[in-house]
């Protein structure tokens, strides 16, 4: 559900050298920061103009770009889902869009300030120079391993969440994987020699969070426990050695991959916010009879 919306606060456009009202449905880049990761994170629609996309070719992560003079046209996809719209400095044409998004059933906000304001608090942005070429469909296509352990998991959790909502995930016989790719028009990943793959001691992980400007530091924490784990290097982290135990029960756990991937979303979802919010939360039994005594 979208948060509670505060109504007509003041904030400053330092682009504009003006004040502005912050619509009442409109959404910080504070608060939106904190839902992009999650399962909950409302879809995110880029409405710049071309012009200005063109100029300013990074988007905020899990967001993807559509033509604006089409809303219209295509409002009535998200009917019934929570969608923020972001332009250039949240606007005209981001309050246009959410507006035609509204009429469709949509529940739609803007970002307050725009992308502007998300790079003024100095938030991360995904280089679009980095992200495959999308399918018809508008999602981009990825093939690796089949059976996958860690990283072949983790990779995919992290497209869909902070980059490519809408990604598509095909697991393939090994020989076959770079094959398949060059047939069907599907990025490689997570093998020997192709550009998302493992570097020097980093993971394919820790490569696609450096190469998307993943900077989040709940994300960097989460890096570092998959190459552990993916790496036999339970000395970086101590959570390693449990992610490599929970990944190989999954993947004994289910002979489909695309099921074991949906189960494993929840378990990096539930990593991801640890490493954000709990890492300083401790767990013991304590008996709450009689004088609650610890026993």
């Amino acid at each position: 559900m979208p948060h509670e919306a505060s109504c007509w606060n003041f904030a400053s456009n330092s682009n504009q050298g003006r004040r502005i009202m912050a619509s009442y449905n409109s959404i910080s880049p504070e608060k939106l920061a904190r839902l992009v990761g999650t399962a909950k994170a409302p879809v995110l629609i880029d409405a710049r103009d071309e012009d200005d996309f063109a100029a300013d070719p990074f988007l905020v992560p899990a967001s993807f770009h559509r033509t604006h003079s089409d809303a219209p046209q295509w409002a009535d996809e998200y009917k019934g889902h929570w969608v923020v719209v972001l332009c250039k400095h949240g606007g005209k044409l981001s309050e246009g869009v959410a507006a035609w998004l509204r009429l469709a059933g949509a529940s739609a906000e803007i970002l307050e300030g725009g992308i502007e304001a998300w790079r003024e608090a100095g938030l991360p942005l995904v280089p679009v120079a980095t992200l495959p070429n999308a399918d018809p469909s508008g999602g981009s296509v990825w093939v690796t391993r089949s059976r996958p352990k860690i990283d072949r998991i983790a990779c995919p959790w992290l497209i869909r969440r902070f980059v490519d909502p809408r990604a598509k995930f095909l697991y393939v016989t090994p020989a076959e994987v770079e094959a398949v790719g060059e047939r069907f028009g599907a990025t490689p990943f997570d093998i020997e020699g192709v550009f998302w793959s493992h570097r020097g001691d980093d993971c394919t992980f820790d490569t696609m969070v450096k190469e998307f400007g993943l900077s989040f530091p709940a994300l960097e924490h989460v890096a570092r426990i998959v190459r552990g784990a993916d790496t036999d290097r339970h000395d970086l982290e101590p959570q390693a050695s449990g992610l490599l135990a929970v990944s190989l029960g999954l993947s004994r756990m289910y002979a489909d991959d695309l099921e074991q991937l949906e189960a494993g979303m929840t378990l990096y979802d539930a990593l991801y916010r640890w490493a954000r919010d709990a890492t300083q939360e401790k767990h013991d039994w304590v008996s709450h009879g009689g004088k609650g005594k610890r026993t």
